[in-house]
């Protein structure tokens, strides 16, 4: 696995990013969650890697782009959209898992809008894993509210706390306690005052609701969810996309079930 940083954007501006495969083979563009990092998606950019290029992204506050502010959603998916311009040779998919997920989808809606970058209309389609389309306006208000708690959680008490009490949200309810365990000691590492200010800049609160655009930019759009996820197996329904679920898995389906899930990639993504 290669490391890459991007020696033509300032310091504050540059993203780390790890590449397996060939430049010359179709890409597949990977972006994690929050609290994640390129690192995730290990095992399946491994699978995949005979037959695709894959560049998995740090996004802004983690792993090797821990130093970079996270400052908007429009900020973020430039920040992106440079590293694969820099990175990607030709058409690519996008790969989201959660807050990836939801930043690939804002990609995909605006790729065709004037003023889109040359390297957002050679994006070919996305796979959303576990991603939220948007909210109703009537529920804004209170989801800001309640990022804005976890976030000052995050910026003033111990992460390993923190992320304690995060693992017991219902969305993880289909991870054992020993599974709870395995991930609160692997998002330790991250800074929270960093983690705080990723889940003020693209709270769902300010996301704007994505189904209906999505639908309109022709794109192949393929959402998958894990079987025990009940909350965004409903989101799934509701957006009107197709969608796929995964037997035996949760929120994280790439995590719980890393050799399903690139399987199901291979079955989704047609060659670019």
């Amino acid at each position: 696995m290669t490391s890459f940083r991007n020696e033509t954007l300032s310091p504050c501006e540059l993203l780390g990013s790890k590449a397996t495969g060939q430049i010359e083979k179709p890409a597949l563009v990977f972006l994690h969650g929050l609290l994640g990092s390129a690192d995730d998606w290990k095992a399946v950019t491994e699978a995949l890697s005979q037959d695709h290029f894959c560049l998995a992204i740090d996004l802004p506050g983690h792993g090797e782009s821990k130093h970079i502010p996270p400052v908007s959603f429009e900020h973020t998916n430039t920040l992106i959209m440079q590293i694969i311009e820099k990175h990607v040779q030709g058409a690519y998919w996008l790969v989201g898992y959660s807050l990836g997920s939801r930043l690939a989808m804002m990609i995909a809606a605006n790729h065709q809008a004037d003023g889109a970058s040359e390297k957002a209309t050679h994006l070919r389609g996305l796979l959303i894993e576990s991603g939220h389309t948007g909210l109703p306006d009537s529920e804004r208000e209170s989801r800001w509210q309640n990022d804005c708690r976890w976030a000052h959680r995050f910026e003033s008490e111990p992460i390993v706390d923190v992320l304690q009490d995060w693992y017991e949200q219902p969305v993880f309810s289909s991870l054992n306690h020993a599974q709870k365990q395995s991930f609160v000691a692997l998002r330790s590492d991250n800074l929270g005052v960093k983690v705080a200010s990723m889940l003020r800049a693209t709270s769902l609160s300010k996301q704007p609701e994505l189904s209906e655009p999505l639908r309109q930019c022709e794109l192949p759009l393929h959402y998958v969810c894990g079987q025990n996820d009940t909350k965004f197996s409903a989101v799934a329904a509701r957006s009107g996309f197709r969608f796929n679920v995964v037997p035996d898995a949760g929120h994280n389906i790439h995590a719980e079930q890393p050799r399903l899930f690139s399987q199901l990639i291979k079955k989704l993504i047609t060659t670019v």
